[in-house]
């Protein structure tokens, strides 16, 4: 194994003094980065950090204002995304760049088809798509369309393109953040044999257990100027916290002492296919009540039932003791039920609006006057949600597609505020961002339960459920296996044991 080479070894990829400024935002001030051959360097930094522009530098997404790339001790024009993959760079971008309908073997060769006199030589791209995924230690059906995979076999037709041809730098964006345990440990399994063959990867993610266990080194972004680079040795969670977030975070999970109220929200045994089977519970005021289990489990396809963007086959939802008949969002909304999606991006946000149309859309009735929205009114509120939750945004014309993820989220939060739900779903509240964003949001869902409103969190963290929740509602395959009371004395491994569905109800 090639493993982490002494510093004074000729670096794979060098980058100097990188800068780049957008409109009205300096994004890149100056920064350095090295990469040895078959080393992992992990790339941190808070949402808005600079860390995906440097990549998108790296990749030819953008030129930077000035600075240097070498690669192998020899200068490299990065020009465009075709300059880059020459030079021998490969990312892999969180949303990845495949073709649902294509196959997997179309989409590893795209653009560089295997052809005589014009027709695809389909055999020899099949035997060359089957040696790539042995190469990597998994089997995968070259001719199957890439839209029947998971994620993680998506990610693995990523990683063989980047393989087919001949990276030697690979970038991958949080690579593990749609991953269950077992497939986290493929990945680390992959990187590891890539390493292996002197490939030089750069990892972006925002679980720091996984950084202490797959980098050699670690680089740290703030505000776009580089803090640190450090081996992995010499520095522990608390340290790389603050080089993060420019202050130390006492407590990963915000204390607070739960005043309960009575019952809010109550579901009585609905049902949905398999998705969904004969699911009850109840959440309280002040209450932030845990929805947990593995990916499948049935959690999201819960949240959706109550929200009215899935109809129910049977089952009853009632708010404050009366019955209700959520049809459809508009309903939950009327009876001040949110929900924050799991996908942000294309279910929470309309990224091609500015961030007050966003923040107004569910709001219209508020801003409102003789059918026109009156523009004044929603961008005053929507300033004050900036002042008092700390959103890092130009102005309130920008556009949301171009908000970090940590600030994307808290536009989200920032609409279902201004509408002052009762009941608030959080599905995946934390997923991609930054451990100091992370804080900001746990704040505010203790803030909201401290108010009387009654919080559902779903989460695949167990560490975050645990030290988040007052109660916790373990599922598996559609169906409760468990309920945790008890949340200072239960352990990830109990919760575990009921997610697999080995524990009863």
């Amino acid at each position: 194994m090639v493993g982490n080479p002494g510093n004074d070894a000729e670096p794979l990829l060098e980058m100097r003094g990188i800068d780049k400024s957008f409109a009205g935002v300096h994004a890149l001030k100056g920064v350095d980065l090295t990469l040895q051959k078959g080393q992992v360097l992990a790339l941190l930094g808070e949402n808005g950090a600079g860390k995906s522009t440097l990549i998108k530098v790296l990749g030819g997404a953008h030129l930077a204002d000035s600075g240097s790339i070498a690669i192998e001790g020899r200068a490299a024009r990065i020009s465009d995304p075709h300059a880059s993959q020459a030079a021998g760079v490969s990312i892999i971008y969180q949303e990845f760049n495949l073709i649902p309908a294509l196959s997997v073997r179309e989409n590893i060769f795209l653009g560089r088809e295997n052809a005589n006199f014009g027709f695809v030589r389909k055999s020899g791209e099949y035997e060359q798509s089957k040696e790539l995924f042995a190469r990597i230690g998994l089997d995968i059906d070259p001719d199957a369309r890439c839209e029947e995979l998971t994620v993680a076999q998506q990610q693995t037709v990523e990683i063989a393109k980047a393989i087919s041809v001949r990276a030697r730098i690979i970038v991958m964006d949080e690579p593990s953040a749609a991953l269950t345990g077992q497939e986290v440990e493929k990945l680390f399994e992959i990187v590891r044999d890539l390493k292996a063959q002197g490939i030089g990867i750069i990892y972006i993610s925002h679980r720091l257990e996984e950084i202490f266990r797959i980098a050699d080194r670690v680089m740290v972004l703030r505000d776009g100027e580089q803090v640190g680079t450090r081996d992995i040795g010499d520095i522990d969670h608390d340290k790389l916290v603050e080089m993060m977030v420019g202050r130390k975070l006492e407590n990963e999970f915000p204390a607070r002492t739960p005043e309960l109220g009575d019952v809010r929200l109550e579901a009585d045994r609905l049902n949905r296919g398999r998705a969904v089977r004969d699911v009850s519970f109840s959440v309280r005021a002040g209450e932030i009540l845990a929805l947990t289990g593995l990916v499948g489990a049935g959690r999201t396809e819960t949240a959706r039932l109550i929200f009215g963007a899935d109809e129910r086959d049977s089952g009853e939802i009632s708010l404050d003791g009366r019955a209700l008949n959520v049809r459809n969002p508009r309903d939950a909304i009327a009876n001040r039920i949110c929900r924050l999606t799991e996908d942000r991006k294309t279910q929470g946000l309309v990224l091609g609006h500015s961030v007050r149309r966003n923040f107004g859309l569910p709001n219209l009735s508020r801003f409102s006057r003789l059918g026109f929205v009156d523009q004044s009114v929603e961008k005053s509120r929507f300033e004050q949600f900036v002042a008092t939750m700390r959103i890092k945004v130009p102005d309130s014309e920008t556009l949301a597609e171009n908000l970090s993820g940590g600030n994307q989220q808290k536009l989200v939060l920032a609409k279902w505020l201004e509408n002052d739900c009762d009941v608030i779903i959080f599905d995946e509240p934390t997923r991609g961002i930054d451990v100091g964003a992370k804080y900001e949001i746990y704040l505010l869902m203790n803030e909201l339960a401290a108010r009387g409103k009654a919080v559902i969190m779903i989460s695949s963290e167990l560490p975050e459920v645990l030290g988040m929740s007052d109660r916790i509602i373990v599922m598996h395959e559609g169906a409760i296996t468990g309920e945790i009371t008890d949340v200072a004395g239960a352990t990830q491994e109990r919760i575990m044991h009921l997610a697999i569905g080995s524990g009863t109800k």
